[in-house]
């Protein structure tokens, strides 16, 4: 019996810090707690809102807060700011690695709007254009994602939306853009986008939830509301990048499927 309680207790114990490193290995890293993060300049006009942290790097350009508003840090070319870019790079190229790896579902030339997907890698060999509504639906499952791979521009027309039905837990949605991103009059963007380039939110064009990422570039914000849903952002294990540490062989040898599934529940959503 005494051996039994011994490995319960150390069971308790592994799984605490199994779940510690799972909320540690996201997909962002630390860019997952920004909700605006820009390279070259963060440029506002207006009463924008951003629900999460803001930063900048290696620009040192933000401006008009206030009038925006910032519910979170402010990071301005700081140590966190720099870590954040680097972790927001590592994401996009992991995301850009995935069409290599996987069958994508190719949408080239196809507009996304008036359309539904499900949990999968989709691809646009040009420019994706959003004309419409644009729905996401998970079909309740569990720890699934939706990927869009665009290898230049990504647009969306006046009031066209991106909505997520039937959302089951930990499911996330990324958006990897080769260029830049342009969200047009009042569309209501979801999910995670991570551009090369820039990206413009024109007036009252915002985010119900997820990251704004220019890697290179600048972020405009003109009468925009942008929610990062989560403080620590999503935690997807199947697209931790390599470079992230891992459980040592030792601990990975008591680690059983009911470990891991456990493990899994406590994954964050971002959606």
């Amino acid at each position: 019996m005494k051996n039994y309680a011994a490995l319960f207790t150390f069971f308790l114990i592994l799984l605490s810090a199994t779940s510690s490193r799972a909320d540690q290995l996201t997909l962002l890293g630390t860019a997952s707690t920004f909700a605006v993060l820009g390279a070259s300049t963060v440029t506002n006009v207006g009463p924008s809102i951003i629900n999460g942290d803001l930063g900048l790097s290696p620009g040192t350009s933000i401006t008009n807060f206030p009038p925006g508003i910032v519910d979170g840090l402010v990071h301005n070319s700081d140590t966190a700011a720099i870590t954040a870019q680097a972790d927001a790079l590592a994401a996009y190229n992991y995301l850009a690695n995935l069409a290599s790896i996987s069958t994508p579902h190719d949408l080239s030339g196809e507009n996304l709007g008036a359309r539904t997907l499900g949990p999968g890698v989709y691809s646009y060999v040009g420019d994706a254009e959003l004309n419409g509504t644009l729905t996401l639906d998970f079909g309740g499952t569990n720890d699934a994602d939706i990927v869009i791979e665009i290898a230049f521009a990504l647009k969306t027309d006046t009031d066209s939306v991106v909505t997520v039905i039937n959302k089951g837990t930990n499911d996330n949605v990324y958006y990897r853009v080769g260029s830049s991103a342009t969200l047009g009059l009042n569309s209501t963007f979801a999910g995670d986008i991570l551009a090369n380039s820039s990206i413009t939110l024109n007036t009252g064009a915002g985010s119900s939830c997820g990251s704004v990422i220019a890697l290179n570039g600048a972020v405009t914000l003109n009468n925009s509301t942008v929610n990062n849903c989560s403080s620590t952002g999503s935690n997807i294990t199947a697209f931790v990048p390599v470079t992230n540490p891992v459980p040592e062989p030792s601990t990975l040898l008591l680690l059983s499927t009911g470990m891991i599934g456990a493990a899994a529940t406590l994954r964050r959503s971002r959606l």
